[in-house]
């Protein structure tokens, strides 16, 4: 995929953290043809970047889905609404699996991130406007400048201190609007130990994107 950006400063090229679709970025005065030569220069890297990413999983009957850090096998039950039992992740008989879940994990995830945000924000003594959930490919959260804040419904299958790390990061931004020295600072204040959690994100983050809710 090519596209053009009147901000970039320079070619870009990256590979979709979804479907590993390559996406080059060209600054308006870059001829499409010197784009396309960049492009091909980086085969091999593009490769072996695409050779890196996860394979694409499906949401469905006897796979293992990470609910906060923890492995559940998703199996049909008795039961009216899906629920954890036993390291199973019971969901109604007769019903899909995909769309069940990820109701259930939007769920697990606004509950949580609210609570971790109004922490946070307590902590550092700021309040958001509003909290709200989408399935993001390029961030795992984002604050606006009227203090609205954005997260991954997806944080909902990473470890509890992931998702608190990244509810922490949004939640500085509401003091400092970008990632300079005083913004981390105040991060480290929110959580001393962030480093890891984040350290998780990148290397975990791709398995995460990879399942798929629906054919």
């Amino acid at each position: 995929m090519l596209r053009r950006s009147a901000r970039a400063r320079r070619m870009t090229l990256r590979v979709a953290r979804h479907g590993g679709e390559v996406v080059l970025t060209l600054p308006s005065r870059i001829p499409e043809a010197e784009g396309r030569a960049f492009a091909e220069s980086k085969a091999d890297w593009l490769r072996q970047a695409r050779a890196r990413m996860p394979a694409a999983q499906l949401v469905a009957h006897g796979a293992v889905l990470p609910v906060m850090g923890q492995g559940l096998v998703i199996t049909a039950a008795a039961v009216r609404a899906v629920r954890v039992e036993d390291g199973a992740l019971l969901v109604p008989q007769g019903r899909a699996a995909g769309p069940v879940v990820q109701a259930f994990l939007k769920h697990r995830a606004q509950q949580a991130l609210l609570h971790s945000c109004t922490r946070h924000a307590a902590a550092v003594g700021r309040s958001f406007s509003a909290i709200a959930l989408r399935d993001t490919r390029s961030r795992w959260g984002s604050c606006t400048s009227d203090g609205r804040l954005m997260f991954s419904w997806r944080l909902a299958m990473a470890p509890h201190e992931v998702l608190d790390y990244v509810a922490a990061h949004e939640v500085a931004h509401l003091a400092h609007m970008d990632h300079s020295p005083r913004f981390w600072a105040a991060v480290a204040r929110l959580m001393p130990d962030y480093a890891p959690r984040r350290a998780w994100l990148r290397q975990h983050g791709d398995g995460l994107l990879a399942w798929r809710f629906r054919d």
